[in-house]
């Protein structure tokens, strides 16, 4: 067993409004990816305030998480990383006029559900369609399962 191996925690915001998603192209090592808004948990913060934080960085919208959607981990089939990731949805704002972008992040679009299956090809993870269907089948888990202690 290796004592140094860690998984990488992440969040992810699952945001739909008539029937779309929001969604982010972003660069990565293997070309433009989709993803949901999401990015790493970092040190000192809560999970809820890493939602909220990566969401308005990536789309320049503002987020209200209200509900946990589920837990998912995902070892890359390079074997290695293991994501840990907490995607919640909840409530979304409008555009923050003058947010800049995270760096990689080429657009935020807003996706069909048939639009998202047809470019699954190009998602970062399987994570993407997982997170999504389980908010399309009613998974919507109480924040107060969160505990954060500063």
């Amino acid at each position: 067993m290796d004592r140094s191996w860690k998984p990488n925690v992440t969040v992810a915001a699952v945001i739909e409004r008539e029937g779309r998603f929001l969604m982010v192209e972003e660069e990565t090592a293997d070309g433009l990816r989709f993803n949901q808004p999401a990015g790493h948990l970092e040190e000192g913060e809560s999970l809820i305030e890493a939602a909220v934080r990566e969401t308005l960085e990536e789309t320049a919208h503002r987020f209200v998480p209200e509900y946990l959607v589920g837990i998912y981990q995902w070892p890359r089939p390079q074997g290695d990383i293991t994501y840990l990731r907490f995607a919640f949805g909840g409530a979304v704002g409008e555009l923050v006029a003058g947010q800049a972008l995270d760096q990689g992040i080429v657009r935020a679009v807003w996706m069909s559900v048939d639009e998202l299956r047809a470019s699954q090809a190009r998602h970062r993870s399987p994570l993407i369609l997982q997170c999504v269907d389980d908010w399309l089948a009613g998974r919507r888990y109480g924040l107060e399962l969160l505990h954060h202690y500063a």
